[in-house]
């Protein structure tokens, strides 16, 4: 089993591998990195795939999967709520970056139309390979990847949660023994304030702002993020009103048509719907009529409704803003956080509103992901990928250390033989 590293090598962003085995090719991830003009992962010969494979919605694992539709085709493999969610993300982003992209929305149609959908352990083989997704609990739908050949296995975390979250159950950890294992490093230096006193700060603060006549307003990821943010709110019966807004609310109407891949379906609608659902500028100008939580992305203010609500509500101390997302480097919201400042209409603002920042990750942090290492059996080669450079080459020294693996962060083009 040879794999090569196309993508997310030391870096987040991009994720992209090739694994070739005996007789068939799978490609697991192809996805882009959006910044000032988006970057791709090494491309790959469609003729050459046997099956791509989509981990999950998020771009930097789904948005560049229509490029192998220019010239060739494939069949592409995912959970239906990922395939729903990521035709959602990827027409958005070719509406937003259509110049900058090499393909367009015929491409992204003629990826649906190869589009095989499958449920989480559902053995998919070709020639003497097979693969399965399993429960990743990072968002909707989303997996990771155990391929199966010539009693060789390979487990790719792609994102992973294992403890899931209130909307998601735990991540599928039973494994067997692994002969390589590609993992996230995401947050593989860093530990996040335990879920429940990040909960807890949120709303003590939603309701500090509230109490003195003000709005909260929460930029937050349009999967899963805003959505965590509604049910979070219900859980703790909060008392004042809850908006949510733009991409949130198409992502509202697909999790609820995809019930059985929630940890419970009937706590994620009862908190949906208790919020308010903004459905064009009229109704989002009159939201800000009263004091509410309004939830809406884009997570890192870079664009979407988002921008609306920040230039309406920044600039008056009552207000506050909690941010819930990350914050990638040279985004607004990153400026935000570190100066204080904001662009409105292209001119630069000190913000007056209150800022504060809650973490609430869908990603494995460093302790979560040494439980992981702590499950794994056999003695893998072990990737790690999918973090910037020195939580890669950090995270690398120590599963070698405290397991004894061979670990390594690879570099881009890198092949690497079980």
């Amino acid at each position: 089993m040879q794999v090569k590293v196309l993508g997310a090598a030391k870096e987040v962003g991009r994720s992209a591998f090739q694994v070739n085995c005996d007789g068939a090719s799978f490609l697991l991830d192809y996805g882009v990195e959006l910044g000032k003009e988006p970057s791709y992962p090494l491309q790959v010969d469609p003729r050459e795939i046997n099956a791509a494979i989509i981990t999950h919605a998020h771009l930097d694992h789904s948005g560049n999967m229509p490029s192998l539709f220019v010239n060739g085709s494939t069949d592409v493999y995912a959970t239906p709520p990922t395939f729903d969610l990521s035709r959602l993300l990827i027409e958005d982003m070719v509406r937003l970056e259509k110049n900058n992209l090499s393909f367009d929305l015929s491409e992204v149609s003629k990826m649906m139309m190869h589009s095989k959908e499958i449920k989480y352990r559902e053995k998919v083989t070709r020639g003497n390979a097979s693969f399965q997704l399993l429960e990743s609990g990072h968002v909707l739908g989303g997996a990771s990847v155990l391929v199966e050949s010539q009693n060789k296995k390979l487990f790719y975390t792609a994102d992973i949660n294992p403890r899931g979250s209130r909307m998601l159950r735990e991540a599928d950890l039973d494994l067997g023994e692994i002969d390589l294992l590609i993992t996230e490093s995401t947050y593989s230096q860093t530990d996040q304030m335990p879920r429940t006193e990040s909960e807890e700060k949120f709303i003590e603060f939603a309701y500090e702002v509230l109490d003195r006549k003000g709005s909260l307003f929460v930029p937050a990821f349009s999967v899963e993020r805003s959505q965590e943010i509604a049910v979070v709110l219900k859980n703790a019966k909060f008392k004042h009103k809850v908006v949510m807004d733009g991409m949130a609310v198409k992502v509202n109407e697909i999790m609820l048509r995809h019930p059985e891949y929630l940890r419970d379906a009937k706590v994620f609608a009862d908190s949906v719907n208790h919020a308010v659902w903004v459905k064009g500028e009229k109704e989002r100008k009159s939201m800000l009529s009263e004091p509410a939580v309004i939830i809406s992305p884009a997570g890192m203010l870079v664009g979407g409704s988002a921008v609306f609500y920040l230039q309406n509500l920044a600039l008056d101390k009552k207000n506050g803003i909690a941010m819930v997302s990350y914050q990638g480097e040279g985004t607004p919201g990153r400026k935000l956080l570190e100066t204080g400042k904001t662009s409105i209409r292209g001119k630069e603002f000190k913000a007056e509103a209150e800022v504060r920042q809650f973490e609430f990750s869908g990603h494995a942090d460093r302790t979560a992901l040494f439980d992981l290492m702590k499950r794994i059996k056999g003695n893998p080669k072990v990737l790690t990928i999918h973090g910037d450079n020195e939580s890669c080459m950090k995270f690398a020294g120590e599963i070698h250390e405290k397991f004894g693996f061979d670990a390594h962060a690879p570099n881009a083009g890198e092949v690497i033989t079980v």
